[in-house]
């Protein structure tokens, strides 16, 4: 196979590459880009994991191939928390909800939770549950992750 261009927008800062066709864009991110906060679980799109936004789209970067995000705006958990490090308010809230143990589920709660959050500013526990009903943790049980997506709630600016 030939390397293909790809020309995308990953937190903000235009890359230009080439990639084989079959490189996943979780393996972009990480090899290519150094981002290793997107985490490759399962690799068949099952955990969430390697949740990321593309075009503002909670994806499982996993199932992805880098060039079909030629042109896209990615985002990953190294892109939400504010340049001088902020978090985030779904970062915060997770961590004063303790909404997260071991972390290697963390970054795709993140981008999943920061998805819904945007499109759903008000969710009630059953639309939380749903939304981040492709993710998998093994460790937190989930009442701290569904009660910081509540606390977030309130912290982000509603539309």
């Amino acid at each position: 196979m030939h390397d293909k261009p790809v020309h995308l927008s990953v937190n903000g800062t235009p890359i230009a590459a080439t990639v084989e066709p079959r490189m996943t864009l979780a393996d972009f991110l990480r090899d290519r880009c150094g981002l290793t906060g997107t985490h490759l679980g399962c690799e068949h799109g099952a955990c969430g994991a390697c949740t990321v936004l593309v075009d503002g789209a909670a994806v499982r970067s996993c199932l992805l191939f880098a060039v079909q995000a030629d042109g896209a705006e990615v985002t990953t958990v190294e892109g939400v928390a504010a340049p001088d490090g902020t978090l985030s308010p779904v970062q915060a809230a997770l961590r004063e909800c303790h909404g997260l143990q071991c972390g290697f589920c963390t970054p795709g709660f993140v981008m999943s939770l920061t998805a819904l959050l945007r499109d759903n500013p008000d969710p009630t526990d059953a639309e939380i549950r749903e939304g981040l009903s492709g993710n998998f943790c093994r460790c937190t049980g989930y009442q701290g992750i569904v009660a910081a997506a509540h606390r977030a709630a309130e912290s982000v600016p509603q539309r």
